[in-house]
């Protein structure tokens, strides 16, 4: 399978709070980001199907950080691939 990700991911772990109405909230953990999106790691969110929006918050920040809209690009056994969706 070819990598067809447009920007270099880096490895950070941090908690991230994901909401969605199928499951309401959970606290997960980030495995790796770049400038257009996120993996995020939580037994929950595998259930999730590509295409599915969701709300996202890092946490444990000196102030609070701000929630995005992020979409579901792909699901694995231990989480999904987040794509940022920036406001215009």
């Amino acid at each position: 399978m070819q990598n067809q990700r447009m920007h270099p991911r880096a490895s950070m772990k941090c908690r991230i709070r994901i909401s969605h109405e199928s499951f309401g909230e959970v606290l997960a953990q980030t495995r790796d980001l770049s400038d257009s999106g996120v993996y995020v790691k939580h037994p929950d969110l595998v259930s999730l199907q590509p295409g599915t929006i969701v709300r996202g918050q890092v946490q444990d920040l000196p102030i609070p950080a701000p929630e995005l809209q992020m979409e579901v690009m792909r699901v694995d056994a231990e989480g999904v691939g987040l794509r940022f969706i920036l406001a215009n």
